[in-house]
């Protein structure tokens, strides 16, 4: 079976991913590559690892911080959000 669009929202955008793909991976391939920023510096932080480890890709997704953009399937009319510090 051949992967679907799915439409979903970052900050307010629409983006297009593929069935099945992570948040991180419908983003990186958007080009999106800042998903949260750090809490005293707000310096700019991304997909890292990959796999759920390490923490760097905190999104808010649907009004729920501290989602891991790199295991969370994208669905239809999601809603992400860059995260700030620890909160949305």
């Amino acid at each position: 079976m051949s992967p679907v669009e799915v439409k979903f929202f970052f900050d307010d955008q629409e983006v297009i991913g593929l069935s099945g793909q992570s948040v991180g991976a419908a983003l990186l391939a958007n080009n999106d590559r800042v998903l949260r920023k750090t809490r005293f510096n707000e310096k700019g932080r991304g997909v890292f690892c990959g796999i759920g480890v390490c923490f760097d890709c905190l999104v808010v997704i649907d009004g729920l911080a501290n989602q891991r953009a790199c295991i969370a399937e994208i669905k239809e009319g999601m809603k992400v959000q860059t995260q700030v510090g620890a909160h949305a």
